[in-house]
């Protein structure tokens, strides 16, 4: 990204006539993540940045499930591979998000979004103090705290985020884990990538 449509961007997220334009497409660094094994992602993680939430806010990103296996056409069988997540800051400076699935057509191709929005999350630096600490350099994703239906299975996710690269603000990395009682099982990769000019604001039901 140069930094004048870097500067559009910063400028969009306060602006009712955003100017920031990003591909219809992933870009190929976000497709070669795609492609990376589970235990390279895992060192790409480790020595990524700790994202500002206001780099987040305001935004869509394009998602890209990884998961074990990923030779595999699993997440395309399930419907998952290819989502949208979205962050908006509320009235009381809390930032929180949402889901959105997207038609899983061929991974280069277009991300067609529908306007349903599921999987609801606080958003927050990591907490050392709290159970979900283990990744201090990323912002974690907590659906416990999202609002979610106590039967709602995404209940139970904690996703962590970081930005890969410093020098690209438009790039993340997430990893997730399953919340069972104390423990903490890790799920997948996933890749986030801007996208869109996101909601100000929305209704979870």
């Amino acid at each position: 990204m140069t930094a004048a449509v870097s500067f559009a961007k910063s400028s969009a997220a306060s602006s009712s006539a955003p100017a920031f334009s990003p591909s219809a497409f992933p870009s190929p660094a976000a497709l070669a993540l795609e492609q990376t094994p589970m235990h390279e992602l895992e060192k790409v993680f480790q020595r990524g940045q700790l994202p500002s939430l206001d780099a987040l806010v305001g935004w869509e990103f394009r998602g890209i499930n990884h998961l074990p296996l990923n030779v595999l056409p699993l997440a395309q069988l399930a419907g998952i591979k290819k989502f949208v997540k979205g962050f908006v800051r509320g009235e009381n400076g809390q930032v929180t998000g949402y889901n959105s699935p997207v038609k899983n057509n061929v991974l280069d191709g277009r991300w067609h979004v529908a306007a349903k929005r599921y999987g609801f999350y606080a958003v927050a630096p990591v907490d050392p103090t709290s159970r979900d600490n283990k990744y201090l350099h990323a912002v974690l994703l907590d659906y416990g705290k999202g609002g979610n239906k106590a039967y709602d299975p995404t209940s139970a996710l904690r996703d962590y985020v970081v930005q890969v690269d410093k020098s690209n603000p438009d790039l993340f990395l997430g990893k997730a884990y399953g919340a069972l009682g104390p423990l903490r099982i890790p799920t997948n990769f996933f890749i986030l990538e801007t996208f869109l000019v996101g909601l100000t604001d929305y209704a979870k039901r």
